[in-house]
């Protein structure tokens, strides 16, 4: 069985900084994309940052140029690196993990527990 958890949530006061990780344990896995979202209360799940194997990266409008994604395959883990904190990005964050359980050879997507994120004016 492969399961990802994420780390790193916190509190911090506008324009601060959060560094957030999301690693892959378990059974042997593959990890070949990587996608971070997030919920506020009342609202629905969004995508923030993601990245593939092959290095490309997608972000809204909303963190462009705040948040950076990174991926290390070799560690099956993923990084969300938050600057610039507003008050708005009090969140759960989510990481949702692709690849490959090398036991089955089955491709999976995982989505650990969630990290939460809270952002004070």
């Amino acid at each position: 069985q492969v399961y990802v958890v994420e780390s790193g949530g916190g509190s911090v006061q506008a324009g601060g900084s959060l560094r957030l990780s999301c690693a892959a344990s378990g059974s042997a896995f593959n990890m070949n994309k990587v996608g971070w979202y997030r919920q506020a209360p009342g609202k629905q799940r969004e995508l923030v940052a993601a990245i593939n194997s092959g290095g490309n990266l997608n972000y809204p409008d909303s963190v462009k140029g705040r948040f950076t994604i990174s991926m290390n395959n070799a560690r099956n883990a993923a990084y969300l690196q938050m600057n610039s904190l507003k008050p708005e990005d009090t969140a759960v964050y989510y990481c949702n993990a692709g690849g490959v359980e090398i036991r089955t050879a089955k491709y999976l997507e995982l989505w650990g527990q969630g990290t939460l994120v809270t952002v004070s004016s």
